[in-house]
């Protein structure tokens, strides 16, 4: 049987791998990747909680509801993405030094 301490192991890997890619890499797709990690580690987080709380189903509806935030956030990310990269021909997070006109 998968214990809670099973599910936080889990969930601690994916925050550090998470944290390490926002830290080293310079890309801004990866850049939202390792984002998109570290809010995947809280979201099973949530789950875990969720099915060891007999009581209520609160941690699984908090998920689906940080699923679907995740979701439009990461679209308007990659558009914001995109309009850069028309602008300035690159992704590099370290090149983009000025975002005004």
């Amino acid at each position: 049987m998968i214990t809670l301490q099973d599910f936080m192991l889990v969930s601690a890997a994916l925050f550090c791998i998470g944290l390490f890619i926002i830290v080293a890499k310079r890309n801004a797709i990866q850049i939202l990747i390792g984002i998109e990690l570290m809010l995947n580690a809280a979201i099973l987080n949530l789950v875990a909680f969720g099915r060891y709380d007999r009581i209520n189903n609160g941690g699984q509806m908090f998920a689906l509801f940080a699923i679907v935030l995740a979701a439009a956030t990461t679209a308007v990310a990659l558009a914001i993405i995109l309009n850069v990269y028309r602008r300035y021909k690159t992704i590099d997070a370290d090149k983009i030094n000025q975002l005004k006109d």
